[in-house]
């Protein structure tokens, strides 16, 4: 048994959804590790990771619209806005998503489905540098 460790730099420019599945699979690639399990973790609290449709941009429109309208951005909801308005809205949305996948590598590339990609989904409205640490272990 192996295992890898690297990481991603995702700069995203805005709330809304930012690939990196070329990231990831060039990492595997480069770990020679044939079958194992490929783990991305995401280093922040403001934003998430997932695994969406990698075809139709109105799918990713779609996820980040109904993410605004189903967390409120109306700061007299919350008591921690100490970044802003976004700020609060931002955990929340990620603590209703994920910060960490498992993916499957079989014969040396990440088994996504054919319209799967990896996604670093950005909750803030300014940009930020997100960090994605990938952590590959197989032979």
């Amino acid at each position: 048994m192996k295992q890898k460790f690297d990481s991603v730099v995702v700069e995203t420019h805005g709330s809304g959804l930012y690939v990196f599945t070329g990231a990831a699979q060039d990492f595997v690639r480069r770990a020679a590790i044939r079958d194992g399990l490929l783990t991305c973790f995401l280093r922040h609290t403001s934003a998430s990771l997932l695994i969406q449709e990698n075809a139709d941009p109105d799918v990713l429109a779609d996820l980040e619209e109904f993410m605004r309208r189903l967390v409120s951005r109306d700061s007299r909801l919350y008591r921690h806005n100490a970044e802003g308005p976004d700020d609060m809205p931002g955990h929340i949305r990620a603590a209703l998503t994920a910060t960490s996948l498992s993916i499957p590598v079989c014969n040396g590339t990440i088994a996504l489905g054919t319209w799967q990609g990896l996604y670093v989904f950005e909750h803030r409205d300014a940009p930020h540098r997100r960090e994605v640490l990938l952590h590959l272990i197989g032979t």
